[in-house]
């Protein structure tokens, strides 16, 4: 199949990765959006945390938090909730 005509994923095959660190005001308001926005629309979700995982943490340390979608950096610092649902129900 051409990569022009890719099937749209359904939601619960998607993924989205909230990248984050213990103590971090910004994460905690990630996190709220990230959750409200994948309960609606029931894409999973998981959290990171850069102080466990080195490889997160070499790749994203000066962003946290950071959202990916499907393995693909989404938005950091701050989550806008609608250009998430978009880039979900898109």
């Amino acid at each position: 199949m051409s990569p022009l005509f890719r099937r749209k994923a359904a939601p619960g095959d998607r993924l989205v990765t909230l990248v984050r660190k213990p103590g971090c005001h910004l994460c905690d308001d990630a996190q709220e959006v990230v959750e409200r926005v994948c309960e609606d629309l029931g894409v999973p979700w998981e959290r990171k945390d850069i102080s466990e995982d080195r490889d997160l943490y070499d790749t994203y340390w000066e962003q946290i938090p950071v959202v990916l979608v499907d393995g693909r950096q989404h938005t950091f610092w701050r989550v806008d909730e609608d250009r998430l649902r978009r880039e979900l129900a898109g």
